[in-house]
């Protein structure tokens, strides 16, 4: 079958009622036959309808046992984590999410959990630190903001044999493009904000993992902590989802023309994107996102000043300067200052991140007419008179 046709006919039909669209159960508890003797559902933090319903379609997106939804991709990352203990470590990507880096850093090394910030995009720099105390391999394929790609299935071979289980953010790939519990990974995570809700009108949070057994610890920890994700954003993350094979297809297409187009711009110094031939690991990244590279371009200045990128991103017009990625309308955003604010500044240089270093997310406009915004930009800045074509 068809990828986009089961994942439509994976929303279930409301065995109730017929309703073709996944009901809302706005309810914080459930009627008992007895104590103990239910539906299924007793509180509404245990459990929702509506939250089941999206979390096994989520499992089946990422060929996993089991799907968890949070309120927000931090609280999904918060649970994983929360399967450590003191001494434990984690081996995580060096270019990682600004808030991922923060949770780890300022929350939970306090607690006695140390991270080593590894250059993942070549498997032999992880295999040198994992040790005896290594429990968890943090990926994220490709990386946000540069985009760095690491070879998810000989990672994990090399963190099994240590005992280690390797956690992927799926996030800028999405399912469509990569599904790294099919690659071995143990866990996925996904900030459902992005390419899975698709229309920034919400925030979510997801975990899919392969076994059993981790299933029943994140449904403990999800149950325990509370962070989970209410189930009006639960019916828009499904609504999101039955479009996200299209909308993902052409966000892609789009961000090939518009990193080729940068990559040929004088005032540019380097192009971040993994399906440039150039990209140091363009082949893995054909090979695991089977050829989908993602909806999201980051490139740096000729002019590498902070104030250069500053003056970029104010003007742009299709693109609007926002947090986040993933959605229909176009966003452009200035990690330095934005998304990798609380990462000090000399680790973000030694990941990658210039201070002229510029993000894209690529939205379903026409790509011409996205060229062109990003022309009138360069142009703009530069002071150069546009001639109408």
């Amino acid at each position: 079958m068809n990828k986009t046709t089961q994942l439509i006919h994976s929303v279930p039909v409301d065995e109730l009622t017929g309703s073709i669209s996944v009901p809302i159960y706005q309810t914080a508890t459930y009627v008992q036959e007895a104590p103990g003797v239910n539906k299924g559902y007793d509180y509404g933090r245990s459990n929702n309808p509506t939250r089941h319903a999206l979390e096994k379609i989520v499992a089946q997106l990422e060929d996993g046992t089991s799907g968890f939804a949070f309120a927000t991709g931090l609280a999904a990352i918060d649970a994983v984590l929360k399967l450590l203990s003191a001494g434990d470590e984690i081996i995580a990507v060096d270019d990682i999410y600004g808030g991922a880096y923060r949770l780890f850093t300022h929350v939970y090394q306090k607690f006695g959990i140390q991270v080593r910030y590894v250059d993942t995009t070549d498997a032999q720099n992880v295999e040198k630190y994992l040790s005896d105390k290594t429990r968890l391999v943090w990926l994220e394929s490709p990386t946000n903001p540069t985009l760095k790609i690491s070879e998810i299935e000989r990672i994990t071979t090399l963190a099994h044999k240590k005992g280690a289980l390797v956690v992927v953010d799926n996030t800028f790939a999405s399912p469509i493009a990569q599904q790294p519990l099919r690659l071995g990974a143990d866990i996925v995570v996904h900030s459902g904000t992005k390419y899975l809700g698709g229309h920034s009108d919400l925030v979510a949070g997801l975990v899919v993992v392969k076994s059993g057994e981790l299933a029943e610890k994140i449904k403990f920890i999800q149950n325990a902590s509370g962070g989970i994700l209410g189930p009006q954003d639960c019916w828009l993350l499904i609504r999101g989802i039955e479009t996200v094979t299209l909308r993902v297809e052409r966000q892609c297409n789009t961000a090939l023309r518009v990193a080729n187009f940068l990559a040929q711009h004088e005032d540019v110094a380097e192009v971040f994107y993994p399906g440039l031939p150039d990209h140091k690991n363009h082949e893995i990244a054909a090979r695991q996102q089977h050829g989908l590279f993602g909806g999201v371009v980051s490139f740096s200045l000729r002019e590498n000043t902070e104030q250069a990128a500053v003056e970029f991103v104010k003007a742009t017009t299709y693109f609007k300067l926002a947090e986040s990625l993933g959605g229909v309308k176009s966003l452009v955003c200035h990690p330095a200052q934005m998304t990798h604010k609380s990462i000090p500044r000399e680790r973000r240089l030694q990941a990658g991140i210039a201070d002229s270093l510029i993000r894209l997310s690529c939205g379903i406009e026409e790509a011409e007419d996205l060229i062109a915004d990003l022309q009138t930009a360069f142009a703009l800045v530069n002071k150069k008179v546009l001639i109408p074509a």
